[in-house]
């Protein structure tokens, strides 16, 4: 499996939805233009549309997703170590008598092995936080899975998601996989791209990776600087 193709696949999946009218993408999802079963699929979309999209079914409504930046700017995983790279030397830069850290490797400076183990890094943080506000239950799943079909992975890239999303959360096996200050970074803004802020449950697990990934509250509020502009 190509694992970075998938996630890159996964978000410029995101990206065309965000960057498209609110019309379009609904068309796209089959949302009904009207009555209850349009008020239901909208309420329900929030995991099963951010799994599918990951970064971004924000359709312009109270079911949407508040990262628009990120979302419409994000379509690749180099442009996630882009982002996160910048984050990193914005703050470095802020941090006056204190030695300059090596970030270590952006993912947008990788290749080969080392590029595809990043992408799986990321790829699995993504998921992870896709789940963050609780466990899917079988109806979720269902949806989940109605949406991961639209995307028309091929079969192992599907069977890697879905079994992804099926094993319990764990913070802490996230955080180890960052082998770097860059990676680290890389992980917390892939996270992000799944995550509603304004979910008390989905920021305290921001909050958790953060922690795990020991990441200076300065870095932090760079990186969300950097997925909000």
């Amino acid at each position: 499996m190509n694992v970075q193709a998938l996630f890159d696949q996964l978000l410029q999946s995101g990206r065309e939805l965000a960057s498209k009218a609110q019309t379009v993408v609904e068309q796209k999802l089959n949302i009904p233009s009207e009555g209850p079963e349009r008020e239901a699929a909208l309420s329900s979309m929030g995991k099963g549309a951010t799994i599918a999209g990951v970064a971004a079914l924000l359709l312009g409504t109270s079911a949407g997703r508040g990262l628009t930046g990120v979302a419409v700017k994000v379509g690749s995983l180099g442009a996630i170590g882009g982002l996160a790279y910048k984050a990193f030397q914005d703050w470095q830069a802020k941090q006056q008598g204190t030695p300059v850290t090596d970030p270590g490797p952006a993912a947008n400076t990788l290749s080969g092995p080392h590029l595809e183990q990043r992408s799986l890094v990321l790829l699995r943080a993504m998921l992870a936080a896709a789940k963050a506000d609780g466990h899917i239950d079988e109806q979720e799943q269902s949806r989940i899975d109605a949406y991961l079909q639209k995307l028309n992975l091929d079969p192992e890239a599907l069977h890697f998601v879905k079994n992804e999303l099926a094993k319990p959360l764990n913070i802490k096996e996230v955080a180890a996989g960052a082998d770097s200050p860059a990676a680290a970074a890389e992980i917390y803004l892939t996270s992000l791209l799944a995550i509603n802020i304004d979910n008390d449950q989905e920021r305290a697990y921001l909050e958790e990776l953060a922690a795990q990934l020991k990441l200076p509250p300065e870095l932090v509020s760079e990186l969300l600087d950097q997925a909000k502009a």
